[in-house]
């Protein structure tokens, strides 16, 4: 006999209930920090902090780099909730698992997702440490975080919740045009790409990459597409940060480590705090 599907849906809105008996304000901004960027919570005003194991049904992150906190409290007057980390598919988890902090962060009321990763630049003139701009992205991951039984439930927007949904501005135009500004005005470099992600948790080959850049791409990753996926069935408007720790596989002969990862986080985080920081208010006036 198999067993009866889960109610996602109940699921998270109970994790969401939970989380507001802890924190009543109601975030206009999700923002979901990468490998290496969690110390950006540091800037959330008035937070309060409440760690992954406290919050029903909440996966755990397993990885380096991924604190396992969600900050909630505001950034330039804006309401946010801050995750230090996430869990990926790699780790063991389940599609459902990897994408219910994002299907929290929209029944909380969240209109508006950053998302943002550590990535490895296939594009030969990106810059190890230089932030990029997603365009787009290639899901090479061999799944898709709306398998299974469509939940109309889940809309938080207009044209939300539908089986069949459009992705042809995953990443919000309008969104990227402010981080485009904003960079130039503070004199940071912010070229735009399509991320690719696969499943992990090795690392590409340099056939791989050679073929991923052949298909388009500019960036390749193990996360963000499916958060992203499910962030726009529920209608948020997304913009999406990477920050180009190591480059891929083959474009330099070097070989590639975790441990690079986080400290090249380090190294540029004065510069993504700023941007960030500056774009949240902006942000959220434009969703």
């Amino acid at each position: 006999m198999s067993e009866p599907a889960v109610d996602q849906y109940a699921l998270c809105s109970a994790a969401a209930a939970h989380i507001r008996s802890l924190h009543p304000a109601k975030p206009t901004l999700g923002i979901i920090l990468g490998s290496g960027l969690g110390n950006f919570a540091s800037q959330v005003e008035n937070a309060t902090t409440i760690p992954y194991a406290d919050i029903p049904s909440w996966p755990a992150s397993t990885v380096q780099g991924h604190a396992g906190k969600l900050v909630l409290g505001t950034i330039g007057g804006v309401q946010v909730a801050v995750m230090q980390g996430r869990v990926h598919a790699y780790e063991g988890y389940a599609m459902a698992n990897v994408v219910f902090p994002t299907r929290v962060l929209a029944l909380l009321g969240c209109t508006g997702l950053i998302v943002t990763n550590a990535a490895g630049g296939i594009n030969k003139s990106f810059g190890q440490g230089g932030l990029v701009c997603i365009s787009d992205h290639i899901n090479l991951t061999g799944t898709n975080a709306a398998l299974g039984p469509n939940e109309p439930r889940f809309a938080c927007g207009p044209n939300a919740g539908q089986r069949f949904f459009d992705m042809s501005t995953a990443y919000s135009p309008k969104l990227r045009q402010l981080a485009a500004a904003e960079a130039a005005a503070q004199g940071i470099p912010l070229p735009e790409g399509v991320y690719l992600a696969v499943l992990g948790p090795s690392y590409e080959t340099p056939a791989e990459i050679r073929a991923f850049r052949t298909l388009g791409a500019d960036l390749v990753g193990m996360s963000t597409v499916h958060e992203v996926i499910v962030a726009r069935h529920m209608g948020l408007e997304v913009l999406g940060l990477s920050l180009v720790t190591n480059m891929a596989a083959g474009v330099l002969d070097e070989v590639i480590n975790h441990e690079e990862v986080m400290e090249i986080g380090r190294r540029v985080e004065g510069q993504f705090t700023s941007l960030v920081k500056a774009l949240v208010p902006q942000v959220a006036a434009a969703i």
